[in-house]
């Protein structure tokens, strides 16, 4: 475990050469506040997370211990980078229930529901248990691992569709500003499924006097 603490420790220290005082004032501002937050953009950190992989000190070390260590630290790139090395087929549901329940941000939900969430194989199953969640986060993880689920074709049976449609209009009504900005990107991604689809979503909104954009 001593080789994953030093890999950590140099992926911290290397933060330091991509600090952007603007965008971590600016995340401040909106209220992100993280122990540590250096700024670092999200494409950098892309490119971070593929050169970390490309790695020869990874061979002793597999992504998933790596990813475990970053995601305890409290600081917003070791998160993001977390989401970005986590082999999705390495973790464990009770593992992913976990990281739902420290995930401390708006930012840190859309990336970990973009990075990871929606290539979990037991990603459905989630989306739909966290739509029905009362906690904003999970909320909005579910919507959005359903709108990448709907985006690459992957139909809901009946019951699905029935639960889908139920959570998204309670989401659509309810307090959280994110979650209804999820919902209702998600319902326009279920109608792109095919006409039977868009005339579901069309008689849901309309029974809450929404349209379909």
């Amino acid at each position: 475990m001593e080789d994953v603490n030093q890999i950590v420790k140099e992926i911290k220290q290397s933060f330091r050469q991509m600090m952007d005082g603007s965008v971590a004032q600016s995340m401040r501002d909106k209220g992100l506040n993280y122990h540590l937050n250096w700024g670092a953009t999200l494409p950098r950190l892309r490119e971070m997370a593929e050169e970390i992989a490309k790695s020869p000190k990874l061979t002793a070390n597999s992504p998933y211990s790596l990813a475990i260590a970053l995601w305890k630290e409290n600081v917003r790139e070791c998160k993001i980078l977390a989401t970005m090395l986590m082999p999705p087929d390495e973790m464990l549901p009770e593992v992913c229930d976990i990281w739902m329940e420290q995930v401390p941000s708006q930012e840190i939900a859309e990336q970990v529901a973009f990075n990871l969430w929606q290539h979990l194989p037991y990603a459905p199953q989630k989306a739909y248990q966290w739509i029905a969640s009362e906690k904003e986060y999970e909320q909005l993880c579910g919507f959005h691992v359903l709108s990448r689920l709907f985006m690459n074709g992957q139909e809901p049976n009946e019951r699905g569709i029935n639960e889908f449609i139920d959570q998204a209009l309670v989401a659509l009504q309810g307090p959280f500003m994110s979650v209804r900005k999820a919902a209702m990107q998600s319902i326009i991604r279920f109608s792109e499924l095919g006409l039977v689809y868009e005339r579901l979503a069309k008689s849901a909104l309309k029974s809450v006097n929404l349209e379909l954009f």
